[in-house]
Formats: structure tokens, sequence, C-alpha cells
């Protein structure tokens, strides 16, 4: 496969899957906006997912979840919107898309123009914001539906698992990050249940906590359950389990060098997930666990673009 054709395919997966991460987000935090019987701050929501570069912007939203909820889904402006996202997957699906069905091309061009369409603005000044919010998610859910049952089970999906796995893992890591930095300004959210349960709800992760976990809601079972819990979809050590299967499946790459040496980047960081505790990752410190998980992360995704993807 060429690399060019790799390179789109993988971004597609994480435009898409960044875009899901954040109308996540913002669907339950609007919501507990709406809860008058708490403070809340939409700063740390918008941090996780805006441009670094745009802090006069940030600064500017305050606490209006309107305005919030128009700069971080259809304003122009900030680079890491929705609206911004799919045009940026829209592009690399345009660029390959005889390496993808025409359905998802189709269902993904869709999603676009829902996006794009004024009335999305209008609706979500004018009417119940969720409702709207819930609209966008349908799309994404199609879209993975689309994906599931038309694509092919070669490279090319591969290289779209890999994409999407690693983004999770990095919302991951950052919401848990976010969090629960939190509390060391505010220490009486430690045992405020609304707040683990908003953090579960944004991520979907909400009913298998009440499975798992039958004492109400404890910041540690939390971390357990979003950092290392092999059951949830979105834990960072089922998507770092996933990128690993799917890096695996790459055809004719097994006595490359740098293949083997990816391989052993993606087992390293494997096997510090998988062998990590809560006791370790307290004696070791939360901040520091997390940050160091990211740049494995961050290394990975640099590797592929290194080996697989020219630079691109």
């Amino acid at each position: 496969m060429l690399s060019r054709v790799a390179a789109s395919l993988y971004w597609l997966s994480r435009y898409v899957e960044r875009s899901d991460g954040l109308l996540r987000m913002l669907k339950i935090n609007y919501a507990s906006s709406q809860d008058s019987v708490h403070d809340f701050l939409w700063e740390p929501v918008v941090r996780l997912y805006a441009s670094p570069s745009d802090e006069a912007g940030i600064t500017k939203l305050g606490n209006d979840s309107r305005a919030v909820l128009k700069y971080m889904i259809t304003s122009k402006e900030n680079q890491n919107s929705i609206l911004r996202i799919i045009t940026m997957a829209r592009e690399n699906a345009r660029g390959v898309q005889e390496h993808i069905t025409k359905d998802l091309w189709q269902c993904l061009n869709e999603y676009y123009h829902t996006v794009k369409d004024p009335k999305l603005e209008r609706m979500l000044q004018r009417e119940d914001p969720i409702s709207t919010l819930d609209v966008l998610i349908k799309q994404v859910m199609l879209y993975y539906g689309t994906v599931e049952i038309t694509m092919e089970r070669g490279e090319g999906r591969s290289f779209m698992n890999i994409g999407k796995y690693l983004e999770r893992a990095i919302q991951s890591v950052d919401i848990l990050d976010t969090k629960f930095t939190t509390l060391n300004d505010n220490p009486d959210l430690l045992t405020d249940t609304s707040y683990w349960k908003h953090l579960l709800l944004s991520i979907g992760g909400y009913e298998l906590y009440l499975k798992t976990y039958r004492s109400g809601f404890e910041a540690k079972n939390v971390l357990e359950q979003v950092a290392l819990n092999d059951d949830f979809p979105r834990s960072v050590m089922y998507a770092v389990n996933r990128i690993q299967r799917h890096f695996d499946r790459l055809k004719g790459d097994h006595e490359r060098e740098d293949f083997r040496k990816m391989s052993f980047q993606i087992g390293r960081l494997q096997s510090r997930i998988k062998y990590s505790s809560l006791n370790s990752i307290r004696q070791e410190g939360l901040h520091n666990y997390l940050t160091q998980i990211r740049q494995e992360l961050y290394g990975i995704g640099n590797a592929l673009n290194e080996n697989y993807f020219a630079h691109s």
C-alpha cells in the first residue's frame, strides 16, 4: 500500500474518532452546565480539544454554554472544531476513494454536510443543544457501523484501526489527567458523585461502572476502569491492546527492522499498562504516570509517520 494512502486512512479514522469524543464530552458537560446546584466551568473541557494557540479565543468564551458549543462545533477559527475536523476527515477520504467503499464515502459526506448546514448553528443557539448533538453523534455511529460491515479486512482497515485506537487512548489519558488535576484546586470533588458520574457518561462508561463496582462512585474505581480495564472499549488498556493487534496484521512487514522496533515500542507500552496497579500508579504519581503514557502514545504516532507515512 502506498504511504500516502495509508496516511490518509489513518488520519481519516483519527479525525472521526476525535469528533466522536468531542461530541460526547460536549453533550454531557452541557447537561452538567444547566445544573444550578453545582458550580461548572467550561474552560477545562474546552482546553481538552481546542487549539493551544487560541488562548484569547478560549478566554473570551467565559462560561457561556451556547458560545462554547458554537466555538467547538461550527467555528472556522478553532482548528479543532467539529467543522474543521470533519472537513479534514473528508479531504483525506476524498484522496483515497478507491480504497474505501462507496457506502463509507457517502456516510462521511453526509456527516460533513450535516455539520456544514447553516441550520445546525441556528439549532444550537435557539433549540435544545442536546438534541442537536445527538444528531451528530448518530452520524458518527452510522460511520462506524458502515466501516464495520463494508470495509475489507486488509491493510487499509488495519491503518484505520490503529489511528482510531491511538486517538482514543490519547483522549482517555487527557480526560483522566484533566479531571484528576482539577482535584488539586478543588479537593471536595473527590467525593462528589456527580463529578465522577459525568466523567463516565462523557466516555460511555457509566453503565459498565454500575455493573462492575457496587460501592458507589469512587475516584480510584473510575481510574481503574478508564486506565486499566480491558473490558471497557474506551480504556487506555483496551485501546493499546487493539493498536498492537492491528499493527501485527500489517502484511509483509514482519522482517523489517523498523517493524520490529515499532512492535517493541507498542509492546513495551502495552506491558507497562498491563502490569500497572492502582498502588503502583499512586506511588509513581498519577500525573507523571499519565504524562509518560501520553509521550509513549505520541512516540508511536511519530514512528508511524517516519516509517510508514513518509513524514506526511
